[in-house]
């Protein structure tokens, strides 16, 4: 039998691919082949997925990079990066400097000011009237302001670096895809070398004041950072919109007892597939896992959004269920890869859905949930618009 190919045809924003189901009872580790035709180890099993989130034998550099399997065409995540010598003391260099400023205690003392942004959001939502498009007036504008106000980004300029940004994940051209990465590195460093002369308490003024001769690498990281830190939230939002308004009873939940977000979005990260891929990573020695022997250079890309619909783990899988006691999704990964983020991401997402059943009780899609477009061109995936109305006189467009 011939390797499935990446990616998996699914039937909407809501679902994963069948295929991933079908991969994980089989085989939790099973040979497959990229987008680009190349081979690779597909991780599907939640107690796979998460042995390997930790194992120091996997990273994303490769010993042979001219000769690495490429997962797509995208530049950030599309094949290896980095020196598989410097890889692991590089990566706990950057964790142990970017900790502070990610750190949970601080994320939580941004809440009273993410949550005045929230409101901005929703008041321009509100005079646009219904029905909107959430996705550009709230999806997208809140994690972008946030994350330029931490790194210290102007957010005029928030044109540029969101086309650079997604450019740099375009799935379909590799050539286009790096000169837009390179450009928001530029455009990262140009910024650094400003700090210097005008420094403020934001982390690109941290990466600065470490000299000029690591500008290479903290520009780079710099970059990462942006795109991260709002590309992946605002799928989020998106996302997890769609999951509450497409059972109303989940929404109107919220409505009735605002204490139960936080577990709502648990479950929204658990349960959120905005992108059809998975995490790439390059094996630095051989690995025994699962009655398979993954060889060193082999390629292995981890599926959270399969694992954590592992029915071994979490019964009745597909079920959105904030009341379940079963937690540890690897929404943010594990262990020493644990998303720096993550805080972060859990501040924004119950900022938004703390506000907008509050602010908007009446909410529902306005158009049907299998009829919203996916984006498949770009690595996060994603919605290109979340059309949604409000008010009781208000009926779905057709």
């Amino acid at each position: 039998m011939s390797a499935p190919q990446l990616p998996f045809a699914r039937a909407g924003i809501l679902e994963v691919a069948p295929l991933y189901a079908e991969l994980r009872e089989r085989a939790p580790v099973t040979a497959v082949r990229t987008s680009t035709g190349d081979p690779a180890w597909l991780v599907t099993g939640y107690a796979q997925c998460r042995a390997l989130f930790s194992d120091t034998r996997l990273g994303r550099s490769h010993p042979d990079p001219e000769h690495a399997s490429r997962i797509s065409g995208s530049a950030l995540l599309g094949g290896p990066m980095g020196d598989p010598e410097t890889e692991a003391a590089g990566h706990a260099r950057m964790r142990k400097m970017l900790a502070p400023a990610f750190s949970a205690k601080r994320m939580n003392l941004l809440r009273e000011h993410v949550a005045a942004l929230v409101t901005e959001a929703l008041d321009a939502m509100e005079a646009h009237g219904s029905p909107a498009d959430l996705h550009e007036l709230v999806a997208l504008p809140i994690p972008v302001l946030v994350i330029c106000e931490l790194l210290g980004v102007p957010y005029a300029d928030r044109d540029e670096f969101r086309a650079w940004s997604e450019g740099a994940s375009r799935l379909d051209d590799r050539e286009a895809a790096q000169e837009s990465l390179y450009a928001l590195v530029r455009y990262i460093r140009g910024l650094m070398e400003r700090k210097r002369d005008e420094p403020g308490e934001d982390v690109l003024t941290d990466l600065a004041a470490l000299g000029a001769e690591y500008d290479v690498h903290t520009a780079g990281l710099g970059a990462a950072l942006l795109f991260a830190g709002h590309e992946t939230t605002v799928t989020r939002i998106d996302v997890g919109t769609v999951l509450l308004l497409d059972r109303p009873e989940r929404y109107a939940a919220l409505v009735d007892d605002p204490g139960s977000v936080p577990a709502a979005v648990e479950e929204i990260l658990r349960l959120a597939a905005p992108g059809g891929g998975g995490l790439p990573r390059y094996a630095n020695a051989d690995i025994e896992i699962a009655g398979v022997h993954i060889r060193r250079g082999d390629a292995v890309i981890l599926t959270p959004t399969a694992a954590n619909r592992d029915p071994g783990v979490f019964p009745d899988p597909e079920r959105f269920d904030p009341g379940r006691t079963e937690r540890g999704h690897l929404a943010f990964g594990y262990g020493g890869h644990y998303c720096i983020g993550a805080s972060l991401a859990r501040v924004e997402l119950q900022s938004v859905f703390t506000a907008l059943p509050v602010r908007f009780p009446t909410l529902a899609l306005d158009v049907p949930a299998d009829r919203l477009e996916l984006r498949a061109d770009v690595l996060t995936g994603g919605l290109t618009a979340l059309p949604v109305r409000w008010g009781p006189d208000d009926q779905p467009s057709r």
